[in-house]
């Protein structure tokens, strides 16, 4: 298939993604995004956890909330529970890999915070327990899904679903979705920032 034909098909089937669920999910981003500005306005914290791709989104997301999305504003406490090497290998390595999120917020979660958990396939070992592991503790729990959502989703208050199989359009939704939040997060907590248009 010549290069630019395959891209096409690439960038259309990213596009047919996007617009299936935000028909389908718009209010589900909503719920979410209600459910992140009261944690952060009650001073909760809202702990980010996935493998591989969605383990950088965790990060990304973190980031954009520690430090800033688009508009000046105190910073939000988010963390991203992928990143600390030494935390991860240790859990991994004297008890399980699927207790490396659970174990984290067994030691840092409080009730009210949010765990979020991302999982392309919706069957993430790791994901699921330590989504369970927080709902035990009395935190919300929010999930970023692929395919049909899977144990992730039943793990979670709130499950945000890309049906499909391909794991990087699942991702290049996913993103979306989490800049979307970003910017809905803010626009709640922060509305003098935004100008009459609704830009910051």
């Amino acid at each position: 298939m010549p290069l630019m034909a395959r891209a096409q098909e690439a960038v259309g089937e990213t596009i047919r993604l996007q617009q299936e669920f935000w028909q389908e999910q718009n209010a589900a981003v909503a719920a979410a995004a209600r459910m992140l500005a009261e944690t952060f306005q009650a001073g909760g914290r809202v702990f980010i956890f996935g493998n591989g791709g969605s383990a950088a989104d965790a990060q990304h997301l973190a980031a954009e909330f520690v430090n800033r999305f688009q508009v000046e504003r105190p910073p939000l406490g988010a963390l991203a529970l992928t990143t600390d090497t030494s935390i991860l290998t240790a859990v991994a390595n004297d008890y399980d890999f699927n207790e490396v999120f659970a174990k984290q917020l067994r030691a840092l979660g409080r009730p009210g915070d949010v765990a979020w958990g991302i999982s392309t396939s919706g069957g993430s070992p790791n994901v699921v327990q330590g989504l369970q592991t927080a709902r035990e503790l009395g935190l919300k729990t929010l999930a970023f899904c692929g395919r049909d959502g899977g144990e992730v989703a039943r793990a979670a208050d709130l499950a945000l679903i890309v049906r499909s199989r391909n794991t990087p359009r699942v991702q290049e939704v996913h993103i979306t979705i989490g800049h979307i939040l970003c910017d809905l997060v803010d626009f709640q907590l922060y509305p003098e920032k935004f100008g009459p248009e609704g830009s910051g």
